[in-house]
C-alpha cells in the first residue's frame, strides 16, 4: 500500500465496537479493533472503548472508526473525517502541508505511541482530515 483515502467515523456513547462489528457482518473482510486501554490510557471509563478500528474488505474497501475521545465532543452530523494513510512519507507529508495550509491543526503531524506519524487538521473549507504515515512494509 502506498496511500489510501477512506472515511473515518466518530461514534458517541461507546458504540464504535458494535457499529464496526455490524459493518463487518455486512461487508465481510478483516476487522481489527484497538482500545484506549491497550495503548496505556489509565482511565477505567475509557479502557474498553475503541481508540481505532479498521475494516478492510476482501475487495479492498476500507472503513475506519473510533469512539469519540475525551476533549473531542461528539456532534451528530459532524462525525465523518477523511483519512489519508500509507507508507509514502514524502507524498503524505506533502498532502498534509497543503491540507493544513490556511486551516487549523488540532494535532501536529508527529510520531505517536503506536509508532506511526499522525496528524489531524481542519482544512480551510472546514473539512476534517487525518494523516497517518506508517513505516514502509518490507
Amino acid at each position: 500500500m502506498t496511500a489510501r483515502l477512506n472515511p473515518y467515523i466518530s461514534f458517541g456513547d461507546g458504540v464504535a465496537r458494535s457499529a464496526m462489528e455490524f459493518y463487518h457482518s455486512v461487508l465481510g473482510g478483516d476487522l481489527t479493533i484497538s482500545t484506549f486501554g491497550e495503548f496505556g490510557n489509565p482511565d477505567p471509563d475509557l479502557a474498553d472503548k475503541v481508540m481505532h478500528a479498521m475494516l478492510i474488505t476482501d475487495d479492498g474497501l476500507a472503513l475506519m472508526g473510533a469512539d469519540s475521545p475525551p476533549g473531542m465532543p461528539y456532534v451528530p452530523g459532524n462525525t465523518i473525517t477523511i483519512s489519508l494513510s500509507g507508507d509514502e512519507s514524502d507524498r503524505l507529508k506533502g498532502y498534509w502541508t497543503k491540507l493544513s495550509d490556511g486551516g487549523t491543526i488540532s494535532m501536529p503531524l508527529e510520531k505517536q505511541v503506536w509508532g506511526d506519524e499522525f496528524g489531524a487538521c481542519k482544512d480551510k473549507f472546514g473539512i476534517d482530515w487525518l494523516v497517518n504515515i506508517g513505516a514502509p512494509q518490507a
